[in-house]
């Protein structure tokens, strides 16, 4: 073949390759972020719970989010004195919602109702039964938080404890750096910086080749959607949560955020913080796959708040 032909055929392949490279980029992360949400198919009536529906709004953009308010059962001590327990809010994970049911958290906050805490259980912005139209792993999920907060403290003024699972548990941090009335957080697998965490993780959800498309969706992201992964970092919040107390936990096995994300947050301010490192595959599945034990360590931890 002559020369000439020859490099037109490659520079033809080269721009071929690049642009089919940035659409691909741009259709996954577009999927990435405006998931189709699940719908509820449980209740807490399945399980005999006593629950309230309820509807409030985001802190910053207002949209609006529902859930349910699980009323703790009256507990009493010895000598007839009732018992406080902390109000809990518990944050779900990335296209998950309020259910989150691969954790069992419909299981797990009966477990807590049970012993005097009233639970918050709600969906972030395009999960479940709320408003939005993208998620954000993070970035505007924090202003879902805050207004959840912004209910608890309203309807049932009280310590608040914060519960989150993944990208719940990030968010968790967030807000409770933004937000005193938090008086501790039990942050369940998370991760400790969006940005750095996607630069090494992202195919773990794109289930693409790092290169070239990690490179181009941590490019193309931000500018189609307006979220800054780099605004999701849960590292420094701890220093902004710190005295206050915070439980992680995170599996040894965990294939999806390696357990260093939250190794490295424990390790800042180990005065206050704990670390739980439970065996087992599997990401956030630590209630299901320790189920005594994760009850144990969170009501102990939630009491001393």
């Amino acid at each position: 073949m002559p020369m000439k032909p020859l490099i037109w055929t490659l520079v033809g392949l080269i721009v071929f390759l690049i642009v089919s490279s940035i659409g691909i980029s741009t259709y996954v992360g577009w999927k990435l972020t405006h998931t189709t949400p699940t719908a509820l198919d449980d209740s807490p009536a399945r399980l005999g719970m006593t629950f309230e529906p309820i509807q409030f709004q985001s802190r910053e953009d207002h949209l609006n989010l529902k859930g349910w308010y699980l009323p703790g059962k009256s507990l009493s001590s010895e000598d007839g004195t009732p018992v406080t327990r902390p109000n809990i809010i518990m944050a779900h994970g990335y296209d998950n919602n309020r259910l989150q049911k691969k954790t069992e958290a419909l299981n797990l906050a009966k477990e807590l109702v049970d012993r005097g805490y009233n639970v918050l259980m709600f969906d972030f912005r395009h999960s479940g039964e709320s408003e939005g139209t993208l998620t954000s792993v993070g970035y505007f999920e924090k202003y879902d938080l805050l207004g959840a907060i912004d209910w608890m403290k309203a309807k049932h003024p009280g310590k608040i404890g914060l519960l989150g699972f993944s990208m719940g548990a990030s968010t968790s941090l967030m807000a409770a750096a933004d937000e005193p009335s938090v008086a501790g957080v039990v942050a369940d697998s998370p991760f400790n910086h969006l940005g750095h965490y996607l630069q090494e993780n992202l195919p773990v959800w794109s289930h693409l080749p790092n290169f070239p498309f990690t490179p181009l969706i941590m490019t193309i992201l931000p500018r189609m959607t307006g979220i800054d992964p780099n605004g999701v970092d849960a590292l420094s919040a701890v220093d902004r949560i710190y005295p206050r107390p915070i439980l992680f936990i995170h599996s040894s096995e965990d294939p999806s955020i390696p357990y260093q994300n939250s190794e490295s947050m424990w390790e800042k301010h180990k005065d206050k913080f704990d670390f739980w490192m439970p065996n087992g595959e599997g990401h956030a599945k630590n209630y299901p796959n320790h189920k005594q034990e994760y009850v144990e360590k969170v009501t102990s931890f939630f009491e001393k708040l």
